[in-house]
């Protein structure tokens, strides 16, 4: 297997910039640096993601099951949002 592989890509001209600005900032010394970073952190996004899907969700979605009677209607859930989101704006 090679150690790298070459890839063609096309970016939005709004991507394309910033990956330039990265460069031309000098925190990247290429666009492939840029490229292999965001993709490092694609990968450990969803990397997380998963984690908390196995972690958080499925255990709570079977506590659930197991007794229907601790879940939490939705219209309760908007309004704890709604309430953390305008204290949040409030500061």
């Amino acid at each position: 297997m090679r150690a790298s592989q070459q890839f063609r890509v096309s970016l939005p001209a709004e991507i394309a910039e910033a990956v330039e600005e990265k460069v031309k900032s000098g925190a990247y010394a290429s666009v492939s640096e840029v490229m292999r970073d965001g993709v490092r952190a694609l990968l450990e996004r969803d990397r997380d993601v998963e984690q908390w899907l196995r972690d958080e969700v499925v255990p709570g979605h079977a506590e659930y099951l197991a007794d229907p009677s601790k879940g939490v209607p939705a219209d309760q859930i908007m309004n704890r949002i709604r309430s953390r989101r305008a204290a949040r704006t409030a500061r």
